[in-house]
């Protein structure tokens, strides 16, 4: 799984885990920040949710054409200094007044701005090692181990975030909106990280920052084995695909709205049992470790190694029986940020799964082709919100929901296994769609056009991000079955449609 890869290609997906740590630690708690510090209601917060997550992946695509201009490697260091600026204005405990509230406006410009320039370069870069022909063959794989380095850092986020706040509240004395300030502080110590392992290890990828004139001249001598119609029908696949993300990322980022809604009104707060082990972050990394030596005990090409992995996974396996074993009656206070752990603990622990599920089909002839990957993605997703419709049948409206809770009422509450199982399925959509993805468009985009059609790819999940607020603005009178079931037929409709044009998608590939 780990084999054959240049280290430049962990070198830059570290870089990556340190920034998205710091940026999903934030936004693990950011909606419930803007409701509880300016009193927004759902409509309003998951307005400006929404918006900023669809700057940060608007802003790509200036950033990508910033950087066929001027280099990768630049456009990358001004980018996360300039989301540092951001960050450390976002942590600051202003208050919740006006200008308290210009103040956060202005501290999410600064992070979309410095994501823009950050986050598509820095995959074009990763892009850009397999065009060695060396290494060409595994750049699926590799955007897939990138994509679950990105997942570690969102892994530990919502915990680091929760953690944090019960910090500054229990221990420093800071009110709970205050509090919600050193969640973000995080932020700015990892970007520190992830910029120091950046430089470190720079003289692995320096080749690939772009910006020289040597560089240029080599993808003006690959571009000349393009002809004008070819050029033509790899942007158009391109756009055909980033028109289907839209509807993606507009269901699947409801997991910071509409989902953390759920959980924090619909869910039950507290969890027992087996159950419970699931809330530690701990016990998580505990079973990724044992994928993990599960399939190093089968991959490892010498005895020693087998009998180390072996050993490791024994050593897990061990561990979890033992805590489950004396788990006793005590009980596990379930916050509804912490909900969000669940997609990058599935991402990371599910990679070597699905690595191993399409090398089998490729060395057999019959791995699908990233847009049929892709239009899969689009049914499982649709599955995932089948789930919640069904584990929402005879709940009342959000608006019943307050109104109970407020009058004293006991108000009914489902089990957290309807968001995790919701979790689970929505995982194995992103990924058949999101690493697939980006692999595509590196694979297939021109080559004077690569940083402008990774932000394309990024400017596709932009207008999917703002188009999460539809279901904050569902949030309220309407029935919760019919809140998911808006999300069921746009996933089912953007996989009919891939489907419908797969044979020129598949044709832009070859």
């Amino acid at each position: 799984m780990f084999k054959g890869h240049p280290k430049a290609l962990y070198a830059l997906a570290l870089a990556n885990t340190g920034e998205r740590f710091g940026y999903y630690t934030m936004l693990a708690v950011f909606a419930l920040f803007l409701r509880a510090n300016f009193g927004l209601d759902a409509g309003v917060a998951g307005a400006i949710y929404s918006t900023f997550l669809g700057l940060v992946y608007f802003m790509p695509l200036f950033g990508g054409i910033l950087a066929d201009k001027f280099g990768y490697g630049k456009m990358v260091t001004i980018g996360i200094s300039i989301m540092f600026i951001g960050y450390l204005l976002l942590s600051l405990p202003l208050g919740g007044d006006t200008l308290a509230m210009i103040a956060m406006l202005g501290a999410l410009l600064f992070i979309s701005v410095g994501t823009g320039l950050f986050k598509g370069n820095l995959q074009v870069m990763v892009g850009n090692l397999y065009d060695d022909p060396k290494y060409a063959d595994k750049r699926d794989s590799a955007f897939s181990l990138f994509y679950m380095a990105i997942n570690i850092g969102a892994l530990f986020a919502p915990t680091a975030a929760v953690a944090i706040k019960d910090w500054a509240e229990k221990s420093l004395g800071f009110e709970g909106n205050d509090a919600y300030h050193f969640s973000f502080a995080v932020a700015c110590v990892a970007l520190i990280v992830s910029m120091a392992i950046y430089y470190a290890c720079r003289n692995w990828f320096r080749h690939v920052e772009g910006g020289k004139k040597s560089d240029k001249a080599a993808a003006a001598q690959v571009e000349d084995n393009l002809t004008p119609a070819e050029t033509k029908q790899r942007i158009v696949a391109l756009c055909l695909v980033f028109a289907v993300v839209i509807f993606f990322w507009m269901a699947f980022h409801q997991n910071g709205l509409t989902l953390t809604y759920f959980a924090d009104e619909f869910t039950v707060k507290e969890a027992f049992g087996l159950q419970s082990m699931a809330f530690s972050v701990w016990n998580l990394v505990v079973v990724i470790v044992a994928v993990y030596a599960a399939f190093s005990t089968f991959q490892s090409n010498s005895a020693k190694g087998k009998v180390a992995s072996f050993a490791v996974l024994a050593a897990a396996v061990g561990y979890l029986i033992y805590k489950g074993m004396n788990v006793g009656d005590a009980s596990v206070a379930v916050s509804a940020p912490i909900f969000q752990q669940f997609n990058p603990f599935y991402v990371v622990a599910l990679t070597p799964v699905s690595l191993a599920i399409f090398g089998a089909l490729a060395k057999r002839g019959k791995e699908p082709s990233a847009p049929r990957k892709i239009a899969y993605g689009m049914l499982v997703a649709a599955v995932g919100f089948a789930v919640m419709a069904f584990g929402s049948q005879g709940l009342l409206t959000p608006n019943e929901q307050a109104e109970a809770v407020k009058a004293g009422a006991n108000a009914p509450l489902v089990s957290a296994n309807w968001l995790i199982m919701t979790y689970l399925v929505l995982t194995f959509a992103e990924l058949l769609l999101s690493p697939m993805g980006i692999s595509f468009v590196s694979k297939v985009a021109p080559p004077k056009y690569k940083g402008m059609m990774m932000g394309g790819w990024f400017v596709a999940t932009a207008i999917g991000n703002m188009l999460v607020a539809v279901g904050g603005f569902l949030w309220g009178g309407i029935s919760l079955t019919i809140v998911w079931s808006v999300f069921i037929a746009l996933c089912l409709l953007s996989a009919l449609f891939m489907f419908v044009m797969m044979k020129r998608l598949e044709s832009a590939t070859k």
